[in-house]
């Protein structure tokens, strides 16, 4: 079985055992996600859903985060970690956003790369479920996961293993399957310990061959 072959038939097996793939970080507008995202390095989404509860309550839009203060900001997310450095990108992100594209989020890939707090796995989430656009979110799920089901061979880097995702996964998947493989990271095949019992894909996952 060629990695391509693994990869369909992995694809095929996550969409039948989660059939529900979506974004666990909760947002209604383009904008919010940008900023969970940025809120949720290091820090659970599950917490970050509630922190944002309140920025969005007292800070509606864009250009009411741009007219807020960094301190003001980080005053509400501090619980979410790193809250200095978060707040001063969120900050800087939607004065961008309010000057520059009328308080849209762009929909181009190297754009957002530009703006702060934005590396490529928020960029692919943000081109994937906001505008979807063919993307791969490499976060720690994915990475652990495809490293070992055997899609990747001991590529730890994010990009790289990005890079080598593109080659076997039709692009139109990659957004959804990456939404599965954190449900299954979570849930199955933790950091943690993998539970081949459980797994849809023990008889074709790499560990267990």
């Amino acid at each position: 079985m060629t990695k391509k072959q693994r990869a369909k038939e992995i694809i095929e097996r996550m969409e039948t055992e989660y059939p529900l793939a979506d974004c666990t970080l909760d947002y209604d507008e383009a904008w919010k996600l940008l900023v969970s995202v940025r809120l949720a390095a290091q820090c659970t989404d599950a917490r970050v859903n509630i922190v944002v509860k309140d920025l969005y309550a007292k800070y509606p839009s864009p250009a009411a985060l741009a007219a807020a203060t960094e301190d003001e900001i980080e005053a509400i997310v501090k619980p979410c970690g790193l809250g200095r450095s978060k707040a001063r990108d969120i900050h800087k992100c939607m004065k961008i956003l309010v000057e520059q594209y009328d308080g849209r989020v762009p929909d181009d890939f190297d754009a957002l790369l530009k703006l702060p707090g934005v590396g490529r796995k928020s960029a692919n989430l943000i081109m994937g479920d906001v505008f979807g656009k063919p993307a791969i979110v490499t976060d720690t799920h994915c990475i652990r996961l495809v490293n070992r089901m055997g899609l990747v061979e001991g590529i730890k880097e994010p990009k790289k293993v990005e890079m080598e995702l593109w080659k076997i996964i039709p692009g139109e998947k990659g957004s959804d399957f990456c939404h599965r493989l954190v449900h299954h990271g979570r849930e199955v095949c933790t950091a943690r310990t993998a539970h081949c019992e459980q797994c849809c894909l023990n008889d074709i996952c790499k560990k267990k061959l």
